[in-house]
């Protein structure tokens, strides 16, 4: 709250804490002495090696203006359908949710492409911003999601930890891959719950929406060449590095350097490749990356100095002996990352919170693939929830001077409330984010 970086603070407070602790004598210091072994762990991580690769990927996609073709020519695709401006934008924001996977990237390149657009044809403010925001968090939960490949990680160690502790020394493993086969159903669910709530609002609206006045398909093109030129090349480069993970053809971190070679042959291909863009890309591609590691080398120490002290041992016998065992034991963390959403990252939450719980609820009996979804749509909800959430502020960063923020908080009521409709039905239906992982492990 005073405005210090997440990733030192949880390095400057916790070093503090150790050494008080140490002068006391109330604090073990060869739990300092284990860090460094850690963290060369973390920075030989071959999987971790896919996170800069995909936000190449997704930033070459971006400033390329590929991003920005890709909603033209959605746009008149959907053009005869009431509400087309306002699907093809979702489509389009599900497409750079799986190119990009950064929330604030999309919600500010979807923001100033397309809000104006919508305006225009007709949609209030209040449905522009809210589709907008939400379809920007979509990054969240689509993969190939940088949220996804990181939660995948601390999953995966949470089980191991989890198996260990119940004595199982062969222990099963989970996959970042796994996790986005679990991710895919649910995500599109959510792609189809958008669409269609904006479709059913423009068909009913008072005043007719228009999606085709400010749409043009090129002279002499049909609709069908448009789309073909268009969007089937970025869609066969998403397809290209999901289906190669999701087949075991290649790890995360092989399909996102496909990834991210595919985003500049496509770039070259259009003419739009730069000494300027390819400097843009690569100072984007250094800043996001050296702050997701400098999080995790904080969070790491944080987690290290937070067992020194015995916490983890607290957590562990507050949620064992909440009412409602492992029901109420998850109601209660899915609460605490909730309202953690609103104060801090996605990658500060991954990184500091998920390590301590996840392995007491995995050793309850949860489904990590399970989990691991539902703590990825659990933020994507935080990023939209008013009045603290990233999302509407990234949005009114870029929004025009005409739009209040009261519509943008209205905007995004109905979205949040089909993400809870989703948390419920994974709740209910927990085969929905574990069937495809399970058939494709056979």
């Amino acid at each position: 709250m005073l405005g210090y970086p997440v990733a030192l603070t949880l390095l400057g407070v916790s070093l503090g804490f150790a050494g008080a602790g140490n002068l006391l004598g109330i604090f073990d210091s060869a739990y300092i002495a284990l860090i460094p072994n850690r963290l060369y762990g973390i920075f030989t991580n071959q999987n971790l090696f896919a996170v800069p690769l995909f936000v190449f990927m997704g930033s070459m996609l971006e400033k390329s203006r590929i991003a920005e073709e890709l909603l033209r020519n959605m746009a008149a695709v959907f053009r005869g359908l009431p509400g087309g401006l306002g699907v093809s934008v979702v489509v389009v924001g599900m497409l750079l949710a799986a190119s990009t996977g950064i929330v604030g990237a999309t919600v500010v390149t979807m923001g100033m492409l397309s809000l104006p657009s919508l305006l225009k044809n007709g949609y209030k403010a209040p449905l522009a911003c809210g589709t907008i925001c939400a379809t920007g968090t979509l990054g969240q939960i689509i993969p190939p999601s940088i949220c996804l490949v990181l939660l995948g990680e601390v999953i995966s160690n949470s089980y191991q930890q989890a198996q260990l502790a119940q004595g199982i020394f062969a222990p099963d493993f989970v996959s970042i891959g796994d996790l986005f086969a679990g991710a895919l159903l649910p995500g599109l669910i959510l792609v189809f719950a958008y669409g269609t709530y904006v479709f059913v609002m423009a068909l009913f609206s008072e005043t007719t929406i228009k999606s085709e006045s400010t749409v043009s398909v090129t002279a002499g093109e049909g609709v069908w060449l448009t789309l073909l030129k268009g969007l089937l090349p970025p869609v066969l480069l998403i397809i290209a590095v999901l289906g190669s993970i999701l087949g075991g053809l290649a790890t995360p971190t092989e399909a996102a350097s496909v990834g991210a070679l595919g985003a500049i042959v496509l770039a070259l291909a259009r003419g739009r490749l730069s000494v300027g863009v390819l400097h843009g890309v690569s100072i984007e591609t250094t800043r996001v990356t050296a702050m997701v590691y400098l999080i995790l080398v904080g969070a790491t120490v944080f987690s290290a100095v937070f067992r020194g002290y015995g916490g983890d041992v607290l957590i562990e016998d507050v949620l064992n002996n909440l009412p409602g065992g492992v029901i109420g034991a998850t109601l209660v963390v899915m609460l605490l990352i909730f309202l953690l959403g609103f104060i801090l990252d996605f990658v500060e939450i991954t990184f500091m919170v998920v390590p301590l719980v996840g392995p007491i609820l995995l050793a309850m009996g949860v489904d990590p693939i399970w989990l691991g979804v539902m703590i990825a749509i659990n933020l994507q909800t935080s990023f939209l929830t008013p009045p603290f959430g990233f999302s509407l502020f990234y949005l009114r960063s870029v929004a025009p001077k005409g739009i209040a923020t009261t519509d943008i908080y209205r905007g995004v009521i109905p979205f949040i409330i089909l993400q809870l409709l989703l948390m419920l039905l994974l709740a209910l239906q927990p085969a929905i984010a574990t069937w495809l992982p399970d058939l494709l492990a056979g």
